[in-house]
């Protein structure tokens, strides 16, 4: 069915717009998790400041994703399922066989990211997998019970979290200002062209992105009216999380690079960070830092089981017009909660496994493929006449789109290419 682009009304915004930011900090914070923090520090530890400029355009990149999400939301009074259905059924079944199997091995994926940091705190205290469940099932209350405002309010204290602490440790170790200026300007070292597309492209980009425009709907954001706010908020998010992500990349950078000390695979690597940072430092400081990469995983335990919900609700309602429930009633509707106990109870199967290379592995090449699929949809839909004239894409749209949906393939075909057959 054609999407029918709505005309614009007159909303009148509140003349304060900074206190109604919200729904990026939500998008951004979900899909900067652990192993965003690796692969930064990873990057800093190898490079020392040299790819700051990479994490400084993935940050770019998801800016130019997450508002034209948010736009075609917005100008439309649509959803992005509206948008693909446009397209053919294709584009909705691929997303719902993705998102089943996605959320399967994601569930695993991001207890035990929330878990590792616990263990290390609590070494004496309960296992790894127990700890795993205990995120998965606090991720569970958090968001059966609460609606979209106190999800938000939650997700900005943990963001407040991760941020000072990361920074602060960063100010601590003491950044070399003018290797961090040059490290702005584009260089690949040797050998580093694949690992510096991955950085570029992994730096808080998830499925997450995706859910951007059902948060800014949950918000009460409805009409084009709302597109400056929405662009607003957006940029705020990701100038907050470049922040961050550099500042991880500066302690990767004095704390490893300087003492040739490499991480192990994986969320792993985290803790490794901990345990330099307490030689280096105090055990106050490597606690601290730990509190730190728990907000951080479990920031993106709390956005995902929100924020993916939302979109599996409008996929069964899609799909299923009799089970089609109105935008207001998502949070309470069955659908959304079915959603939310898939991710959380079978996922947990997976937490036995001593070894979850293969889960690892599944894991990356699951989010290889949707991001391409989602940069090369909404460059498409947001060039037709689905959408008013006004609010189509411009040229810098456009280029950011097409470049991350080309960058984002040749990411999937690479871990393709990583597997091992």
């Amino acid at each position: 069915m054609p999407v029918v682009a709505k005309t614009d009304e007159d909303t009148e915004l509140p003349a304060s717009r900074w206190r109604l930011i919200g729904p990026g900090l939500v998008v951004a914070a979900t899909g900067v998790g652990a192993g965003d923090l690796v692969a930064t520090a990873v990057a800093g530890e190898r490079y020392g400041y040299t790819l700051v400029w990479a994490a400084v355009l993935g940050c770019l990149i998801k800016i130019s994703l997450a508002e034209a999400a948010g736009r075609w939301h917005l100008a439309t009074r649509t959803t992005i399922f509206d948008g693909w259905d446009s397209l053919g059924r294709w584009a909705v079944g691929y997303f719902g066989v993705y998102i089943v199997v996605w959320g399967f091995v994601y569930g695993a994926t991001a207890m035990s990211a929330s878990a590792l940091p616990l263990v290390a705190l609590f070494p004496d205290g309960p296992s790894l997998r127990t700890w795993g469940i205990v995120s998965g099932l606090l991720g569970l209350a958090c968001v059966w019970f609460n609606r979209y405002a106190v999800v938000e309010k939650l997700m900005m204290g943990l963001v407040g979290v991760m941020f000072v602490v990361v920074v602060g440790i960063a100010i601590r170790v003491g950044p070399d200002p003018g290797a961090l200026a040059a490290g702005l300007w584009p260089a690949l070292p040797d050998g580093s062209v694949i690992y510096t597309l991955g950085l570029i492209g992994g730096v808080g980009g998830t499925i997450t992105l995706a859910a951007y425009g059902y948060w800014v709907t949950a918000k009460g954001w409805r009409g084009p009216a709302w597109i400056p706010m929405m662009r607003l908020d957006n940029r705020v998010a990701y100038a907050t999380t470049g922040l961050f992500v550099i500042a991880m990349l500066v302690i990767g950078a004095e704390l490893l690079h300087a003492a040739d000390i490499a991480l192990s695979q994986g969320d792993r690597g985290l803790v490794d960070v901990g345990d330099v940072m307490e030689e280096r430092f105090d055990p106050l400081t490597a606690d601290l830092f730990l509190i730190g990469f728990f907000a951080t995983s479990f920031s993106s335990v709390v956005g995902v089981w929100h924020g993916v919900s939302l979109l599996f609700t409008d996929f069964v309602g899609r799909t299923w017009p009799a089970r089609a429930v109105p935008p207001q009633d998502r949070e309470r509707s069955q659908p959304f909660r079915a959603y939310l106990l898939w991710l959380t109870f079978p996922p947990m199967a997976l937490l036995w496994l001593d070894e979850p290379i293969g889960l690892v592995l599944t894991y990356g090449v699951l989010g290889a493929f949707f991001m391409p699929f989602l940069a090369l949809t909404l460059l498409w839909l947001l060039n037709t006449d689905r959408v008013p004239a006004r609010w189509r894409n411009g040229p810098l749209s456009n280029v950011m789109l097409l470049g991350s949906g080309v960058l984002f393939l040749v990411l999937c075909v690479q871990q393709i290419r990583d597997l091992p057959w």
